[in-house]
């Protein structure tokens, strides 16, 4: 890793309704030599906390888990607007219900089988897409997320100029778990909270305290802290420290637009570490 790469990084498990079983879960560390040393770990289940932490003076570098950007297709047929702040904000006075109510009028006027439009990062990513509503809800996690963002003024790469010394890129932890584990190893549900997706948690931790993992730096904390990560059977906890493992890799690319497409598009956006294409081998 590159040796000036030394500002605190930050990885965001996000929720579109935080609560005290439910907080938005964030993951901070830096860079340290030739690995990411996880140093801590906030939760918060109320919007102020957040909303402050988005406002802490820089430099830092985080990445979010949601949308931050809609299916410019989408934009286009439901006639929202085409600059990406004046979306942004369109939605947000929309309020929950209505920009549900949108979503769901949208979705049952397509063909079966197309019901949800995509963005571009979406298939590469196999991320869900911002449109859904449920299982998990990400149009909301889009509607609670992004006016935040834009408010706290950091700046996002490809779709908004603000702060430079706070870069908020998106992130999505399933595209980096996926390349170290096949099948679940999360669920909010006791229930579903089963010892092979607790072995899957530790599968993971396992193979980023080496280097070969996705990023291609592995991951270094206390024992508390890692063991953390496998106990914490939600998986909000993984997640924050995948995006935030995300996010230094995106710093480490800084200097070719975080390692992002040369275009993207400024309604969508992007998800860093997501290749244009999806490898076929």
């Amino acid at each position: 890793m590159h040796k000036s790469a030394n500002w605190p990084i930050h990885g965001v498990d996000f929720t579109s309704r935080p609560r005290p079983r439910k907080p938005v879960t964030i993951a901070s560390g830096r860079v340290q030599r030739t690995s990411f040393l996880l140093e801590g770990l906030e939760e918060f289940s109320a919007w102020t906390d957040f909303e402050s932490w988005l406002r802490r003076p820089g430099p830092w570098i985080a990445g979010f888990d949601f949308p931050f950007g809609l299916p410019r297709e989408a934009v286009v047929d439901l006639d929202l607007p085409q600059e990406w702040p004046q979306l942004v904000g369109h939605c947000r006075n929309l309020g929950r219900e209505e920009f549900r109510a949108m979503l769901d009028r949208y979705r049952e006027g397509r063909l079966a089988g197309n019901r949800y439009a995509h963005r571009a990062a979406d298939h590469p990513a196999g991320s869900h897409r911002p449109l859904k509503l449920v299982n998990p809800p990400v149009g909301l996690m889009f509607l609670e997320g992004a006016p935040r963002v834009l408010d706290a003024g950091v700046t996002i790469p490809g779709l908004h100029a603000g702060d430079p010394q706070r870069v908020a890129l998106e992130a999505y932890p399933g595209f980096s778990a996926r390349r170290m584990v096949k099948g679940s190893y999360k669920n909010d549900a006791k229930i579903k909270q089963t010892p092979a997706r607790r072995r899957a948690r530790k599968a993971i931790v396992g193979a980023l305290t080496t280097t070969d993992n996705p990023f291609g730096f592995p991951l270094t904390g206390s024992a508390p802290l890692m063991n953390s990560l496998v106990r914490d059977a939600t998986g909000d906890r993984l997640d924050a420290v995948l995006c935030a493992m995300q996010a230094a890799w995106a710093w480490q690319q800084r200097e070719e637009n975080y390692g992002l497409p040369a275009r993207i598009d400024p309604l969508e956006g992007w998800i860093a570490m997501v290749p244009e294409k999806v490898d076929s081998r």
